[in-house]
């Protein structure tokens, strides 16, 4: 049964809509200027063991289980993860030929994994660890969260995120992400908490929060505090993997080959 409309009187969209374009809407203040952006530090509350010859790509919990993808030619995959031992519980490979990145739960017990340059994303059943489809795309794949039951948010090492549907991987928008007006390029892993992408920023010890209906970064997050002693690392041995706990509220963070998995909360940066 659908309601009949009151005559004399329009949907509000259309009113706005209306008043939008003919400049009509008088009164109406500006909008506010942007929130400030919150600094904050990762606070390790506990450690876990890594696998560290692992070249993280993506990490996620799904249903309490850990799940890791893996980069490198002749090294990619997808694993689950004993969280507390670091032990790996089951595995599968991708082709040899194909540079794994950043993956996601698609929450019907399927995931998919990016790989770097072969535009093609792998659809795996976590059950399983069967490959059951794959997805063809554009450019690069570096990150990948589900926003929504409708939206995934994908990465590819530039400063824009693009906006994909689940069921066949078409592209819905692509949106710019910029910090205080300048753009924040390198934005790799991606996690979706609650409507917000927090993404690692390649090469450095920041990761962003970023509201994806706008663009812009509503958060920054300084995790430099996790390793002091970094002798022993290779150039790619950087941070990479964040996994949202939503039990604990807590976030796990690791790094390409990193031997140690931080479990951490985001709080305040200390002021001077």
């Amino acid at each position: 049964m659908h309601e009949k409309p009151l005559r004399g009187r329009h949907p509000t969209w259309a009113v706005l809509a209306l008043c939008l374009l003919l400049g009509a809407c008088g009164g109406r203040e500006a909008d506010p200027a942007p929130a400030a952006v919150r600094q904050l530090v990762a606070r390790v509350v506990a450690t876990h063991p890594h696998d560290p010859a692992a070249f993280t790509q993506g990490l996620e919990l799904v249903g309490g289980r850990l799940y890791e993808t893996t980069g490198l030619n002749t090294a990619s995959g997808i694993r689950e993860v004993d969280r507390a031992t670091g032990r790996v519980l089951r595995s599968a490979p991708l082709d040899d030929t194909w540079f794994g990145e950043g993956f996601t739960s698609m929450g019907d017990g399927r995931a998919v994994q990016l790989t770097w340059k072969s535009g093609r994303a792998v659809v795996w059943d976590l059950a399983t660890f069967d490959v059951v489809g794959t997805f063809a795309y554009g450019g690069q794949g570096w990150g990948l969260c589900l926003l929504d039951a409708e939206t995934l948010v994908m990465s590819d090492g530039t400063d824009s995120l693009t906006l994909r549907e689940p069921a066949g991987f078409q592209r819905l928008a692509r949106i710019r992400v910029t910090l205080d007006g300048e753009p924040v390029e390198r934005l790799n892993e991606l996690e979706c908490v609650d409507g917000t992408v927090w993404a690692n920023v390649w090469q450095t010890d920041r990761i962003v929060a970023i509201d994806p209906t706008t663009g812009l970064v509503v958060a920054v997050v300084d995790a430099s505090g996790l390793v002091t002693d970094r002798s022993g690392f290779r150039k790619g041995d950087v941070l990479n993997g964040i996994a949202h706990d939503p039990d604990s509220g807590r976030f796990l963070l690791a790094g390409k080959r990193w031997p140690v998995l931080f479990e951490v909360v985001f709080e305040p940066a200390p002021t001077d």
